[in-house]
This record gives C-alpha cells, sequence and structure tokens, in this order.
C-alpha cells in the first residue's frame, strides 16, 4: 500500500491476456459524469467524486503498463513471471497467499514471498 495526498492507493499487476482492455471496462470513462450516464455499475460510475478524484486508474497500454509496472514494483521482473510463473499459474487451481500478496499454484509448497 503506498500513501498519497489523500489517502492509501493499492496498486496490483492484473494477468490476463485482455487484462488492460478487462480492467479498463470494469473502471468505466475517465469523466466521472460520463462514467455515471454511461457506466453506473462501473467502479467510477459507482465511485468516482471528480475527474481528478475517479478512484482507480489503469493502464492505456502494454508500454505505459510495463513502466507503471517498473515504478510501483522495482524488484518485479516480467521475464522471470512469464518464464518461471506464469506457467505455473495454468497447472490447475490458484490461491491467494494475502501474506505475499500473491497468487500461488495451490499445492506448490511455496508459501510465497515473506
Amino acid at each position: 500500500i503506498a500513501q498519497d495526498r489523500r489517502g492509501p492507493i493499492r496498486a496490483y499487476i492484473l494477468a490476463h491476456r485482455d487484462a488492460i482492455q478487462l480492467w479498463r471496462t470494469l473502471m468505466g470513462p475517465t469523466r466521472v459524469f460520463r462514467a455515471r450516464h454511461m457506466a453506473p455499475d462501473s467502479i467510477r460510475g459507482s465511485f468516482g467524486l471528480t475527474d481528478t478524484r475517479n478512484t482507480t486508474h489503469g493502464s492505456d497500454s502494454v508500454v505505459s503498463a510495463s513502466r507503471e509496472i517498473a515504478a510501483f514494483f522495482p524488484d518485479f521482473s516480467e521475464q522471470r513471471w512469464y518464464e518461471e510463473e506464469e506457467p505455473q499459474l495454468r497447472c490447475g487451481p490458484v490461491c491467494y497467499s494475502p501474506e505475499g500478496g500473491v497468487h500461488r499454484a495451490a499445492g506448490s509448497g511455496d508459501p510465497g514471498p515473506a
């Protein structure tokens, strides 16, 4: 959890072939007025206050996502994730580790990062 001038924020890395588009759809339009009318059930339509306090952010491209991931998670390696971790998540059930804040293959025996 990071802290900005208005309160805490949570940064996540979403992993899905269409993660950017899916997340942007869930967020709704950037402008709150537009979100309330065009996507009232979206995150911004439901919780946005103003255009600069619209509750959520999402990268608009793969290039932006890579840059923002590097800023929030400097130790994260996309290459290592795709080579080592992502294939394990395709092998079966996945569980979330609240301690490490990551998803792991269920039964992998790996408790995740400390």
